[in-house]
């Protein structure tokens, strides 16, 4: 299983944990339904097939591991402030 591609949905309320969570989390055709799930919402999808299959063995509804904090909230910040610019882009037009 752990040769075929992973992925992994994360979602972070700081009113409700310390971490962000793991939503949904599968490897070959679930990673493809999770996947395709984000791309029907159009929700940001960040391709790192290691962070990928670390954080697919998370069980859903728990916390990442403290291992993947810095590099999960280095993706968050970087993915806040790309809505931050495309929102001021498309308030401006």
């Amino acid at each position: 299983m752990r040769d075929q591609a992973a992925a992994v949905a994360l979602g972070y309320d700081p009113e409700k944990g310390q971490a962000p969570k793991v939503l949904a989390a599968g490897f070959g055709e679930v990673a493809k339904k999770i996947l395709e799930v984000a791309r029907e919402h159009q929700l940001h999808i960040h391709e790192d097939q290691n962070l990928a299959k670390l954080l697919a063995q998370v069980p859903v509804g728990q916390e990442i591991p403290e291992d993947a904090y810095q590099l999960v909230a280095e993706l968050l910040s970087f993915l806040y402030q790309t809505d931050q610019k495309l929102a001021e882009k498309l308030s401006r037009k």
